[in-house]
């Protein structure tokens, strides 16, 4: 059975596609979640993507991580980077190697999105790298991780 990784997209991720293309590109959610599905799975892993515009729900999700002892958290929160302790308290409790994931690049944007309270709670954190940042992600992870690339 392969050890399992959470995708976890916050608010508005489900607008991908539609809501500033310009910025954030034509890929759907649907296509990050394709996209993260093969990329673990080159890895042997597997990949439980999952989006919520609730900050709660986001913060029982990595709870639920640690109880199921899942291997690892790929992060988008969106618009929660830059106001949650919450979640930044959520991750350091459980424990669970987290990369940190943005489809812009949140540094060349409005000066509110150059603080992120995620980044100390993750041990690796891209941005503007589009959807592709997810590959990376899952990569990084992967190698943190110790699986090796499946052929």
């Amino acid at each position: 059975m392969p050890q399992t990784i959470y995708v976890l997209n916050g608010p508005n991720l489900n607008l991908l596609g539609t809501r500033e293309p310009e910025i954030y590109g034509r890929a759907t959610l649907a296509d990050v979640e394709k996209l993260c599905a093969e990329t673990a799975a080159g890895f042997g892993l597997a990949a439980v993507c999952r989006q919520s515009n609730h900050e709660g729900e986001l913060i029982d999700w990595i709870h639920q991580a640690r109880s199921e002892k899942v291997a690892g958290i790929v992060i988008n929160a969106g618009g929660y980077t830059h106001t949650s302790i919450a979640l930044h308290d959520a991750l350091v409790g459980v424990q669970i190697p987290t990369v940190e994931v943005h489809v812009s690049n949140v540094f060349a944007r409005e000066d509110f999105r150059h603080h992120s309270f995620l980044a100390k709670a993750a041990f690796a954190s891209l941005c503007g790298f589009g959807i592709d940042g997810y590959r990376l992600a899952i990569t990084g992870l992967a190698a943190k991780l110790g699986a090796s690339a499946t052929a």
